[in-house]
């Protein structure tokens, strides 16, 4: 237990709780902005179309009317950006949990259900557990390691149980089957079109995704070095999704930089020292005057 206990809090640095707060954060108002303003639409279907998930039936959640949609979209966008300072990190980050998670729950009772939004739920549930933590800051903390490593269990996890998936509902078919075909047919782009000439490609491609998936886990007992090959490889993976099918796991890509060293990201402090090497620099010399 004691190991498993030491895995789980591994210390990180507070920067990169602080980088990885600020940008979750910042990632909610363009969410709703861009990438799931579809959800606004929810509010003006008719009541009996709704379908709670069970979560939302075991916490008697409300119908979603046109008020709640949109009072949960205006109130979400400012308290994010807030939050992403990370002042008051407790009451902004449970607040915007809070919300998010309803948005969620308006977004998925309605018969379709993404699996691209898990982690960064979960990683909306752990920030605010994380402690106090401030850009630059090089101080380790056990609390932040947490919450790190509770995200990178959920990114692995939607991998690993989207292969368990794939052959409880699909079984072996999933794999000899026509699967990336029919998605090629009915949404590919003109590259997943002439992919489909190349005989065999679907099919070994299918059993790729799924050795991936089943042993996306391996990221976990790997060394450092070859632990960022592997999330390299992850988001090769999605840069492939969206260049065939046009399909955009972007909540989950942002999740996943929990795995990634963020707290030498620092664009501030580098537009900072650019600036001050700007005012360091001694002004050209000007030209040495005509003798007349």
């Amino acid at each position: 237990m004691t190991r498993i206990a030491g895995w789980l809090f591994a210390p990180v640095p507070k920067a990169r709780i602080a980088a990885f707060r600020t940008l979750v954060y910042l990632f909610v108002p363009l969410d709703l902005i861009f990438f799931s303003a579809w959800i606004k639409s929810h509010g003006n279907l008719p009541g009996n179309l709704y379908q709670p998930l069970v979560v939302g039936r075991l916490l008697h959640l409300p119908t979603p009317t046109h008020l709640i949609v949109n009072a949960i979209f205006y109130a979400l966008i400012p308290l994010s950006l807030l939050a992403a300072t990370g002042r008051a990190h407790r009451l902004l980050g449970w607040t915007v949990f809070a919300l998010y998670f309803e948005w969620m729950i308006i977004a998925m009772s309605y018969g379709k259900i993404d699996h691209d939004r898990y982690a960064i739920l979960v990683a909306l549930a752990v920030l605010p557990t994380a402690g106090r933590a401030r850009h630059g800051d090089q101080t380790p903390t056990e609390a932040g390691g947490f919450a790190l490593r509770a995200t990178q269990l959920a990114v692995v996890a939607t991998y690993f149980l989207a292969s368990i998936s794939k052959f409880r509902y699909g079984g072996l078919a999933w794999l000899t089957g026509a699967t990336l075909t029919r998605s090629f047919i009915r949404r590919g782009t003109a590259l997943a079109q002439w992919l489909l000439k190349i005989p065999g490609f679907t099919t070994v491609s299918q059993f790729g995704i799924v050795g991936f998936e089943l042993f996306s886990p391996i990221v976990f007992f790997v060394k450092p070095k070859w632990r960022y090959a592997i999330v390299a490889g992850f988001y090769l993976f999605h840069l492939m999704t969206i260049s065939l099918i046009t399909i955009s796991f972007i909540p989950h890509q942002i999740a996943m930089t929990a795995f990634l060293p963020l707290e030498t990201v620092r664009p501030i402090h580098w537009l900072r020292r650019w600036r001050d090497r700007a005012k360091e620099s001694p002004e050209p010399a000007g030209e040495p005057a005509t003798a007349v």
